[in-house]
């Protein structure tokens, strides 16, 4: 019998997405025992569910709140701050649950970290045991993350350089070139792109990456992440929680999807253009407008998840709008 240790990050994203990959492989292995360790931001979110009903051969430790000064630091460095705070914890986590399982005589077999948490590595590695990365976002995004890494570190151009650039990016993981001014902000940030492309470098040291896709639908990114330079990729997805339950959601909130769901369900099939940036994905109002513009001209049919962002400088989650016409143009709704 083995055990694994999952550190996933603390967006809900990737939590929903661990625990999904989690019973997938409890459910394939029946001599595997799984260990989740969460991380709670000191900001609301949203809450998952940990039951232990969910699989008894799969337990979830919620490690001690970890304090991180939010008062002059970007997002970034408090992230990386947040999850290097969290180590001592941890590791005294993975020597507890690698003592039980000398109880239960299910050895441990490995760390799997979450993409942002590739500190956690070092922690494998005085255990002696291997680490995986599990990248929740898909195989184009890991690979254009490869991509800048190696471009930054063997051939020193920094992605952050490119802001004012009119530059052709030829990226393998993509079938066309990508005009280096439409890079996502937090890559033309220095500070942002220099953790991100940090986290790249640290992939190259693991033993495998599970990336959340399929080979049907990105086989052309994964093509592109068979290299010798690239630890093996394993495509583990899609992980849906097809299976949730609403009891910790507001009545409202509980109908909103129904509604949702009832709406889509009335839609011509392959109609319906979908927006949703993940737990933390918010944009300014020129961008929500330009958006908004594009799929007025484009015509079609959209399900639109538009978050408020939190105030300038603070470390927050994005919000709700209590009245989204103030960001849309005007007209949109009509």
């Amino acid at each position: 019998m083995r055990r694994l240790v999952f550190i996933p990050g603390p967006g809900i994203g990737h939590l929903v997405s661990t625990v999904e990959i989690a019973k997938q492989l409890a459910a394939r292995d029946h001599q595997l025992f799984i260990t989740v360790l969460i991380m709670k931001l000191p900001f609301d979110q949203l809450f998952t569910n940990t039951d232990a009903s969910i699989s008894r051969r799969i337990n979830f430790i919620n490690l001690p709140e970890a304090h991180v000064d939010t008062r002059n630091t970007g997002p970034s460095s408090f992230f990386k701050t947040f999850v290097e705070n969290h180590k001592t914890h941890v590791r005294a986590a993975v020597l507890e649950s690698s003592t039980q399982s000398e109880s239960n005589q299910a050895r441990l077999a490995g760390l799997v970290v979450d993409m942002f948490c590739t500190t956690m590595i070092d922690v494998a590695d005085e255990f002696g045991v291997p680490s995986y990365v599990f990248f929740t976002s898909n195989a184009g995004c890991l690979a254009f993350l490869l991509y800048l890494q190696k471009l930054r570190d063997e051939h020193g151009t920094d992605a952050s350089q490119l802001m004012d650039s009119e530059a052709e990016l030829a990226i393998p993981s993509f079938v066309n070139s990508l005009p280096a001014h439409v890079l996502p902000g937090v890559l033309l940030d220095k500070e942002g792109a220099t953790a991100f492309l940090n986290h790249a470098k640290r992939f190259r040291e693991t033993k495998g990456i599970l990336v959340n896709s399929f080979s049907e639908l990105e086989s052309h990114a994964l093509h592109s992440l068979s290299d010798d330079k690239t630890p093996p990729v394993y495509p583990v997805g899609p992980l849906l929680n097809l299976e949730s339950d609403d009891f910790h959601v507001s009545t409202d909130k509980a109908r909103q999807k129904y509604d949702i769901l009832r709406w889509l369900d009335d839609q011509p099939s392959l109609s319906v253009v979908f927006l949703c940036f993940g737990s933390m994905g918010s944009f300014g109002e020129a961008q929500v407008k330009e958006m908004a513009c594009a799929l007025e001209y484009g015509g079609f049919r959209f399900l639109w998840s538009l978050r408020k962002p939190p105030p300038k400088g603070e470390i927050a989650m994005p919000s709700d709008y209590a009245d989204p016409k103030g960001v849309l143009p005007e007209g949109f709704l009509d």
